[in-house]
Parts: structure tokens; sequence; C-alpha cells
């Protein structure tokens, strides 16, 4: 697998479809103005020739969408559109869709060349509720040409995020550790998605990392783990050991995907792996989900299926992190408060050993996991313990979100813009000082009232819009997010 590819490449294409009704020609002609809107932003897009007014130019529109290798399709009301047609078109082509209509265009023009699409959008989004059809509608779905075509680029993210899902496949090694049933959440909401899932024992991977013993190509995958530690290879010995890990996951993932093509995985990492593997993974962790096979940390199936979501959203690497620990006042009182326009409930810190890839780090380090050395091999230099990827989180904007299945098997999800600070931890692991608007109210009401797990996936973007999309599209009907000041929370106080 090369770097990023881990996700489907968005094959756009627009069908104009017109009622009997209204001229034909009205709806082809505006969707010729679309297409030249897409290519002057420089959006590739396929125009479907067939203009559907019937159920028979439905068919033989799919037959030109399919010759053409679409797999995220617009259909564009140019006019009122036939709501059967239109609709059946959607539910055939079965991948992701895009619904939007044409704006009316002069004053002078609203007799003949009035189309309607306002009022045809209504019937559009009834008959895509009475066949069950998902579709995404923008927030105002009626535009003039340019307008549209801003619309379909918003849409590429979605349908990336949409299709790599239904082409899934979640790996697993291992139960989740003891103390950790907040990263056990039911899988069977995974198959609505399209994904699918292969659990593991530990033991399955144990016995695959054995069998790469004296694999030829360890010393070539060491020397790439050296040139990217450059001087933060503080822990040489340890590499050939990660370089045989990295091959027995990137191998298990080549023989496993099955009719998948995109793969992720949720891997035990402590207590007993340090023990029989005889490191922590976390470099490896960081180095593929720097390429954009994200591993979650703890049998984390739903985060990783978010940190997924995420790459396929942003088109760029992501993390998972714990929503760890709260910045003490000092250090609020010095490098943040009066800087940057944040209460120091904003504020906190998202951390893990060392999963981040070394790109989103200001600077990295091959470390020892400090928690796991203080219990496994206290007063000794660290052996078992190394291979985490330390350092402070380079400063940027981020997204943290989160998909999540509840006890009760219901869909949920999380959304809230911030930024890393530029701000140093003083601490270990991979670490940074996040910051996000009203992050206190957030973190009382939507995090901890709805029962969401430690772990939370990172984009480093604003994300946000992107991200509601495809959870709407995915069904998830509560979706929460740092909601402003004088806007309640339903469980907030009103007294306090």
């Amino acid at each position: 697998m090369n770097k990023m590819c881990n996700m489907p490449e968005i094959k756009l294409g627009i069908c104009a479809v017109s009622r009997d009704c209204f001229p034909a020609s009205l709806s082809a002609g505006r969707r010729g103005e679309v297409c030249k809107a897409c290519a002057s932003q420089g959006i590739e897009i396929f125009e479907c020739p067939t203009t559907v007014e019937s159920e028979k130019d439905m068919l033989q529109a799919l037959e030109e969408l399919k010759a053409a290798g679409v797999n995220a399709l617009v259909v564009y009301l140019g006019n009122f559109g036939p709501e059967t047609a239109e609709t059946l078109l959607a539910k055939k082509f079965s991948l992701p869709v895009m619904f939007t209509a044409a704006a009316e265009e002069r004053g002078d023009n609203l007799i003949n060349g009035r189309g309607d699409a306002y009022c045809g959008m209504l019937n559009a989004s009834y008959n895509l509720g009475l066949r069950g059809v998902k579709a995404y509608i923008p927030e105002y779905p009626v535009g003039t040409p340019d307008v549209t075509a801003a619309q379909i680029k918003e849409f590429i993210p979605i349908a990336r995020a949409v299709l790599g899902l239904s082409k899934l496949k979640v790996i697993s090694f291992g139960p989740r550790p003891q103390d950790f049933l907040a990263c056990n959440a039911p899988i069977a909401r995974l198959y609505d998605l399209g994904a699918e899932i292969e659990e593991n024992s530990e033991l399955d991977l144990f016995a695959a990392y054995n069998a790469h013993a004296g694999d030829s190509r360890i010393a070539d995958v060491v020397k790439d783990m050296e040139n990217e530690l450059g001087s933060g290879n503080k822990m040489a010995g340890i590499l050939p050991k990660l370089a045989q890990y990295e091959l027995t996951l990137l191998d298990w993932a080549e023989a496993h995907k099955g009719e998948r093509e995109y793969v992720v995985f949720a891997n035990k990492c402590w207590p007993s792996f340090q023990t029989q593997f005889g490191f922590v993974p976390c470099f490896v962790n960081s180095r593929l989900t720097g390429r954009g096979i994200p591993v979650s940390c703890e049998v984390d199936i739903w985060g990783a299926v978010s940190e997924y979501i995420g790459q396929c959203v942003s088109d760029d690497a992501v993390t998972l992190l714990d929503i760890n620990n709260s910045v003490p006042k000092d250090i609020y009182d010095n490098d943040i408060c009066g800087k940057f326009p944040y209460s120091h409930t904003d504020t906190f810190m998202g951390f893990h050993c060392g999963n981040t890839a070394s790109k989103k780090l200001s600077t990295c380090e091959m470390k020892y996991q400090l928690i796991m050395h203080r219990g496994l091999e206290p007063d000794k230099e660290p052996d078992i313990t190394r291979g985490t990827l330390e350092g402070d989180i380079a400063p940027s904007k981020i997204t943290f979100f989160r998909i999540q299945s509840t006890a009760n098997a219901e869909l949920t999800a999380y959304i809230a813009e911030g930024e890393v600070l530029p701000v140093p931890t003083r601490s270990f692991g991979g670490i940074g000082i996040f910051a996000i608007p009203e992050m206190g109210r957030f973190y009382r009401h939507v995090l901890i009232e709805k029962r969401y797990p430690h772990h939370g996936a990172v984009a480093f973007t604003h994300t946000g819009k992107a991200l509601f999309s495809v959870f709407r599209y995915l069904g998830v009907k509560d979706i929460g997010f740092n909601q402003p000041k004088g806007m309640m929370y339903k469980t907030e106080n009103p007294f306090e």
C-alpha cells in the first residue's frame, strides 16, 4: 500500500433530470453551464449525455454512468424534475449521490425559461424518503452554476468517506483491555455503514509476527524508520522488532482484505503485548496511520472507523487521542491567558503514548512508554517498553470528533472544531494543548452526558461541515457539537 492510498478516488458524474412538461433542453443547457463552472474550479466531472425524463431514460443514464466509471453522482434538477425517475436513478446507482437544483437565471426569462427546480427539490426529497434512499443535499440546494459547482466540490470528501466505508474492512486483534470497557461498543451498526469486520486473537497476531522472523525486507524497513526519525532515533536497537511487526500488519492486511478494498486496524497494545512481543507498537501505528492505514489503540474499533472517516474527509493523516488531562493553571496563566482567546476550561491536553504520525509533531523522538515501564520493568533500563514516538503535536487547526455505537446499538457522533496551541506541554507521549471554544460545557453535556469513551479522533484541519454531512448521510440522528454561549444544552442547568 502506498502513502495515503487506502481510500477511494472519486469519479464524479452529473445527470440532469427533466419533468416531461418542461423543455428538456432547459435542464440539459443548465447542466452544461454547471460543467463549465466545474472546469473553471478545477473539478473533473463526467457529463451524462442522457437527460432523464422517464424510467427508460434512467436506465440509459445508468449505463452511461457505469461505462464512464462514475462512483459519485450529482442528480441535477435543471427544472422541476421527474420525482419517480430521479429517485429511482439514485436508488439503482447505489453509490454516493447528491441532489441539487438550478436557480432561475434572469428576470426577463420567467415564462419559457422558468424551471421551478426550487419546487422540484421538495418532491425529490419526499420521494427519497418514500424509497428509503440516502442522498446528500446541500444546506441551500438551489444555485447558479458557480454556486452549484462549489457545492459539488464540497460533496467530494463526503462521497469519499461514504464510499470508503462501504468497501472497508476493520481488522482487530484481541479483546479490549480490562477497565477499558468504554472502547468496547456493539459492532452491529458497522454493517449499516457498509463496513465489514474481522476479529482475531492476539495469538493469531503473535504467530504471524513470529513467522516474519528473519524476513528479508526488515533491513529496508529499518532504514526507512531511521530516515524518518533522524536525530530522534534514540533507541535504534528496537527498530528491527518494530520493522518485523510493521511487515506483519501490512502482509495481514493484504492477505485478509478479501473482497474489500480498504483496511483499518484496531489492535491490542497492552498489557501482555510488551512481555510477549518485547516492545510497544506505537511507532508502527504512527507510521501506518501516517500513510493512510489507521491503527487504533486498545482495540478501539469505532475509533479506527472514526479515524478512517476523518482521513477520507481531510485527505490527510489523522490521529486518535485520549481526551486526557486539564491544563495546569500556571501554564494557562503564563502561556495562554491574554495571548489566545480562550478561557481556562476551553483548554485540555490530548495525549496518547506515541501513535501520532511524525509529520504532525513539532519534533519527534523514539522513547519508551513511561507508565508501562513503571509497572513492567521498574528500576532498570527500558527494554520491552521501548517503541513510542513522542513529541508535542504541532500547532494547527483541528477537528475533534467520533462516531460511536451506544450500549443499545444506536449510532451517535460528535464534532468540535478548535486548534492545537503553540504552547509547550512539558509532558510525555504524543501530546498537545488543545483549545476548543466552550469545551467545558461540551465536555460535560456531550462527552460525559452522552457517555462517550475517552478516545477521540483528530483531523488536522477544520472539517466539521463535511463530517456533519457524512454523519447525516450515514443516518446518525444525534450529532453533538460544542454549542456557543447562549445556546443551552438540554441537560444544562439554567440556574448555573
